[in-house]
């Protein structure tokens, strides 16, 4: 919405919640979220065209076009547990429209939904006694947190998806001429609403599929002695192929990639195509595995042992340039080697304490009831290299690009011996390493 905001001066955009707090902050040089140029734009705009309220009804009853921008979680429980989406959050806010609006609106779903999501807002929205019309159109997002402004500001594509009748065409033209005001109209794609709605879910899948196929072939280069950096570098080479998302790693995290392809599994089932079902979630199963082999490689190779050894943890968000730790490979790493007895000491530049611990407490089920010891288990650090003095190992879980940059010499000289790291993201440089002294295992490369 900021980015609307810059590049629609003559637009009002409002950004509503019913949390104060959550406003509160967005009306601060404290933005909730890290994002690298957001406060730039926030600041730029805020106060002019961009304003955030927790007024939900005024907003939505001056508003011509409403975006429903709310989390869909995977459901924890009932039909389709663990896979289907949960998109209560988008029927409340349908209910709320179609109670406080007094004029006809347009309505756009911004979330990830399942396929035929708009159809359950939609009918929501048109029983609404007050003989308004309602258009739903699909609008779904593909920016990559980290890049999330460039990507707004230069997308690869914008896509519309909305009903194929001369009122929902109308719509859809309506929301292009917001977008046309700094995107080329040849990158606007317009689409019925399905088509909008599964292109997104899809497009996650596709991305996740390449970094579990490369990761699976990182497995089978360990084991052969090839190297997965090589492999991809001439696979990717092939312009039919493509080198982007061909980097292995220790795992695929962030809010998106598992959600939605548990949501394509669970369409797929729904459909009875069994078969589909069970090739996409083969995508989430090699990406479980891929994070449990990074910790068993670590116990393995310290001696099959890691019991009140401390560990360096670098990089606890799921990927660099974000605080985001929804479903991060580096909570399920240190929730292994903490079963292990290991002490974990993390650093991360961005992810706050509080923020780890909630996140493995909902997705790991690890909280200071179950786990007495976690406050003790688990420690953050201030920096990397108080993380790593005294420590047997480092692992390197984010690919942050400040940690190629450290003293890896005075690190090594305050770690006990023998000193290992295990590159999970293939950062650093693995002879250097070596020839000070450490000893380096990376994913994909043959072992030392």
């Amino acid at each position: 919405m900021a980015v609307i905001a810059k590049n629609c001066p003559k637009i009002r955009v409002t950004v509503v919640d019913i949390s104060q707090k959550q406003i509160d902050a967005w009306n601060s040089n404290d933005l909730p979220i890290y994002e690298p140029g957001l406060p730039e734009v926030v600041d730029e705009c805020r106060g002019k065209n961009l304003f955030f309220s927790t007024d939900v009804a005024k907003e939505i009853d001056e508003a011509d076009i409403i975006f429903i921008s709310v989390n869909t979680p995977t459901k924890t429980q009932g039909i389709g547990a663990g896979r289907a989406a949960n998109i209560k959050n988008c029927e409340l806010c349908a209910r709320k429209i179609a109670e406080v609006a007094t004029s006809n609106k347009i309505v756009v779903e911004k979330s990830t939904v399942p396929v035929r999501t708009a159809d359950a807002v939609r009918r929501v929205l048109k029983v609404n006694h007050k003989g308004l019309d309602f258009q739903v159109l699909s609008n779904p997002e593909f920016l990559a947190e980290g890049t999330a402004i460039d990507d707004l500001m230069d997308p690869s594509r914008v896509l519309i998806g909305g009903q194929q009748t001369p009122e929902g065409l109308k719509a859809i033209e309506t929301l292009v001429s917001v977008y046309a005001q700094w995107v080329p109209r040849e990158q606007i794609i317009t689409t019925n609403l399905w088509s909008s709605e599964l292109s997104k879910l899809v497009a996650n899948a596709f991305l996740a599929q390449r970094v579990s196929s490369i990761n699976s072939i990182s497995a089978l280069c360990e084991a052969t002695g090839a190297n997965v950096r090589e492999i991809s570098r001439a696979v990717g080479s092939d312009v039919r192929i493509g080198s982007r998302f061909l980097s292995s790693s220790v795992g695929f995290g962030g809010s998106c990639f598992q959600k939605d392809i548990l949501n394509l599994v669970y369409l797929c089932e729904t459909y009875g195509l069994h078969e589909c079902a069970e090739y996409w979630n083969q995508v989430i199963k090699l990406n479980d595995y891929q994070k449990k082999r990074f910790s068993e490689k670590m116990v393995s190779r310290m001696f099959n042992t890691v019991t009140g050894k401390k560990l360096a943890i670098l990089g606890f968000a799921f990927k660099k340039d974000t605080g985001d730790v929804r479903e991060t490979p580096s909570m399920f790493v240190v929730r292994d080697l903490m079963a292990e007895g290991a002490k974990i000491h993390v650093y991360d530049p961005q992810v706050k304490r509080e923020d780890m611990f909630s996140e493995m407490a909902y997705t790991c089920n690890v909280t200071k009831e179950n786990t007495p010891r976690l406050e003790e288990l688990v420690t953050t650090s201030p920096d990397a290299y108080t993380a790593c003095e005294g420590s047997h190992a480092f692992a390197v879980l984010t690919e942050w690009d400040e940690f190629k940059t450290y003293d890896f010499q005075r690190i090594y000289e305050s770690m006990a011996k023998p000193a290992f790291v295990f590159d999970g993201r293939n950062l650093l440089d693995h002879e250097k390493l070596r020839e000070i002294g450490f000893e380096v295992y990376a994913i994909g490369k043959p072992d030392p």
